[in-house]
């Protein structure tokens, strides 16, 4: 019986540190070199990958988000690739997901591991805008052929995003930066896609 007794009262001691430290600040996830995902109360170390912040109590963003939006966004997610110096047409790319309303992602593809995923796709080119839904690639902004992908994918025609809820998100930037390529606009931006 004592045994039981003990067990029990470290079991809550156990459970009451975890509370308190997770209440008391926030969580991280991340991904370390060898692909491992982790899950912490510090802070990530900088060479990690994919790092989040969440503080205990947050909601998730997708919570307040209509079902049919809902559905699209979990079974086709939307990345845009893009990059500082684009022109045209990754402005025109930005809008039109906005103005439509489709939450997506947007990543900067001057980041190495941005840059090696728009290289595989594009056949060793470094070319912007270039969108993902789901596993559907779209090289170059065309709102024709973006409109039917994502109708296609179940994203509604038009905005029906809650009050306060915004389409962008933008990934945080990275210092580490792809050296230009040869040909490359300077600053090492990509090239627009034609």
């Amino acid at each position: 019986m004592k045994g039981n007794t003990l067990l029990w009262s470290l079991a809550l001691a156990a459970g009451a540190a975890c509370i308190g430290a997770a209440g008391a600040g926030e969580l991280y996830r991340w991904v370390d070199e060898n692909g491992r995902v982790h899950y912490t109360d510090q802070p990530p170390p900088a060479q990690a990958r994919g790092a989040e912040r969440k503080r205990l109590g947050d909601k998730p963003t997708d919570a307040t988000l209509p079902y049919a939006l809902k559905e699209a966004v979990r079974n086709f997610p939307v990345t845009l690739y893009s990059a500082e110096g684009c022109g045209e047409g990754c402005k025109q790319a930005v809008a039109y997901l906005t103005r439509r309303g489709v939450p997506f992602t947007e990543k900067d593809a001057r980041n190495a591991d941005n840059a090696k995923a728009v290289m595989a796709i594009t056949g060793g080119k470094l070319e912007v805008p270039l969108l993902a839904v789901g596993r559907n690639t779209l090289r170059g902004y065309e709102e024709g052929t973006w409109a039917s992908t994502l109708d296609s994918a179940g994203y509604p025609r038009s905005a029906v995003l809650p009050t306060g809820v915004a389409a962008r998100k933008q990934e945080p930037k990275v210092a580490k930066e792809t050296p230009p390529a040869e040909g490359d606009p300077p600053g090492g931006a990509a090239k627009p896609a034609n």
